[in-house]
């Protein structure tokens, strides 16, 4: 049922439905990360309060946009994107937010961890993109592992003081 919709992408419907699969995975996942980056967003006490909220809120929107970029790739395969809140919670690779966690350093490195098992997975897709010979998969998700590699930086960089 991953590719319910016919299409003339010109890929074999097993490379289709194997791509929309992991589409799917991502894209729960990217949705559980933004969840949990605004869940940090909107609980980060401490000092550089404001930098880090607007931090958070930044990272939050790029995830939102990085969503939609693979829901979308995943309909253009004739898939059918599994989007919701309960979807995401269901599929989603990453594990849960500390909800323990108040102070900026304890959200940073809780953030850390999330983006570093994160962008495995956006390698192993890349990885899988590549062996079925989709280049446009392969460039939706190489695009978001450059920028969730630098946003991983930012969060990196405040806790290397």
């Amino acid at each position: 049922m991953s590719t319910p919709f016919s299409n003339h992408v010109s890929l074999p419907q097993e490379a289709k439905t194997q791509l929309v699969d992991t589409l799917n995975s991502m894209l729960a996942t990217t949705s559980d990360l933004r969840s949990q980056v605004k869940q940090a967003h909107w609980n980060i006490k401490g000092p550089q309060f404001v930098a880090r909220h607007e931090l958070f809120d930044n990272l939050a929107a790029k995830l939102l946009g990085y969503a939609d970029v693979i829901a979308e790739r995943a309909a253009t395969l004739g898939g059918y994107a599994t989007g919701t809140v309960r979807q995401s919670a269901e599929h989603s690779k990453l594990p849960e937010y500390d909800v323990r966690a108040v102070d900026g350093k304890h959200h940073i490195k809780a953030l850390v961890d999330r983006y570093s098992e994160y962008t495995r997975l956006i390698r192993h897709a890349v990885n899988q993109a590549e062996k079925v010979d989709d280049p446009a998969t392969e460039d939706v998700y190489t695009e978001i592992l450059r920028g969730t590699e630098l946003d991983m930086w930012f969060l990196e960089s405040h806790l290397n003081v």
